[in-house]
């Protein structure tokens, strides 16, 4: 799962130099993660002052846990 980053981001750039992959880049109004280049390793996630980059939502679930069917 890739990390992300949302609309808290300051664009204090403390993020850039621990990404190992380089995967995150300058955006308008905030730095983005190319998730197809994210490894998953947190270093972002660790430095961010705002607490901005965070994981991923995974994919929804096509099953609805704890639900019974009455078939």
């Amino acid at each position: 799962m890739a990390y992300k980053i949302t609309p808290d981001c300051i664009a204090c750039a403390a993020c850039l130099p621990e990404c190992p992959e380089q995967c995150i880049e300058e955006g308008d109004p905030f730095y983005r993660i190319d998730a197809t280049k994210c490894t998953n390793c947190g270093n972002c996630e660790a430095v961010c002052p705002t607490s901005a980059c965070v994981p991923m939502d995974p994919s929804p679930r096509t099953e609805m846990r704890g639900a019974e069917s009455d078939s």
